[in-house]
C-alpha cells in the first residue's frame, strides 16, 4: 500500500503486544498454521483479512478505513497500522485478546518494510514462524489445488501465481531484513502439515507455552 502526506501516524507510549509473525509465500499453510497454535496454545490469530472483514462502520478503526475507501484511495502503511493497532484495542476492550497470557499471532501483518517500521510502535516481536517452501512447482500445485477446492479464482492462473510469488519473494525479504536474524526460525513447508505443526511444535513448544491464559 502507498502511503500519502495526509496519513497519520500511530499512536506512541501505548504498552506494547508481544507477536508471533507468521510468513511464507501463498499457500504455504500460514493459516492453517496460526489456526492450530491459536487452538492448541490458546493465543490470538489475526489475520489482515480479519481485521478489514471484521470492521465495524461505528468504530475507529471502521470510520478511518472508510475515510480512505469512500473517496476510492488506497490505504496508507501509516493508516493501515492504524487500523490495526486500533482493531487489537477493541479486542482488548472486548476481552477477545488478553495480553498479558497471550500471543498475538500476526498473519499477513506487516506486509512492507514501511510497515514493519511503523508497527514496532506498538508491537514487540518475539519470533518470526517462517514457512519455506524450496520448490515453487510444488507450491503452485498446491495452490492449483486449492482453488478447485475453495473455488479461489485468484490462484487458477500459473503466471498470476509466478507474479504474486515474485512480490512475496522481494517484499518478504525487505520485511525480514528489519529484525534480527535470531529472531527467524524457518521451517520446511513442503510437507504434510502436521509434519510442519511437529517441526514447529519440536522447536517452540517451551516458547510457546510462555505465555498462558489466566
Amino acid at each position: 500500500m502507498s502511503s500519502s502526506p495526509d496519513q497519520p501516524e500511530p499512536s506512541k507510549g501505548e504498552k506494547k503486544f508481544d507477536a508471533i509473525l507468521l510468513f511464507g509465500p501463498p499457500g504455504s499453510g500460514k493459516g492453517t498454521v496460526g489456526r492450530i497454535l491459536s487452538l492448541a496454545g490458546s493465543h490470538y490469530h489475526l489475520s489482515s483479512g480479519d481485521i478489514f472483514r471484521g470492521l465495524s462502520k461505528e468504530s475507529p478503526a471502521g470510520r478511518l478505513y472508510e475515510n480512505y475507501a469512500t473517496k476510492g484511495h488506497l490505504v496508507p502503511d501509516a493508516a493501515t497500522l492504524e487500523i490495526v493497532r486500533l482493531f487489537i484495542n477493541d479486542l482488548v476492550a472486548s476481552k477477545k485478546y488478553h495480553p498479558m497470557g497471550q500471543f498475538l499471532l500476526l498473519d499477513g501483518i506487516p506486509r512492507t518494510r514501511v510497515q514493519a517500521e511503523l508497527i514496532d510502535s506498538f508491537i514487540n516481536v518475539r519470533r518470526i514462524i517462517l514457512l519455506d517452501m524450496p520448490r515453487e512447482e510444488g507450491l503452485i500445485a498446491r495452490l492449483k489445488r486449492r482453488s478447485t477446492i475453495e473455488g479461489r479464482v485468484d490462484d487458477a492462473d500459473a503466471a498470476v501465481l509466478k507474479t504474486r510469488l515474485e512480490v512475496y519473494k522481494k517484499t518478504t525479504a525487505e520485511v525480514l531484513s528489519h529484525y534480527p536474524k535470531s529472531l527467524v526460525s524457518s521451517f520446511n513447508a513442503d510437507q504434510p502439515p502436521l509434519l510442519v505443526l511437529r517441526d514447529i511444535l519440536v522447536e517452540l513448544a517451551l516458547f510457546l507455552s510462555s505465555k498462558q491464559p489466566t
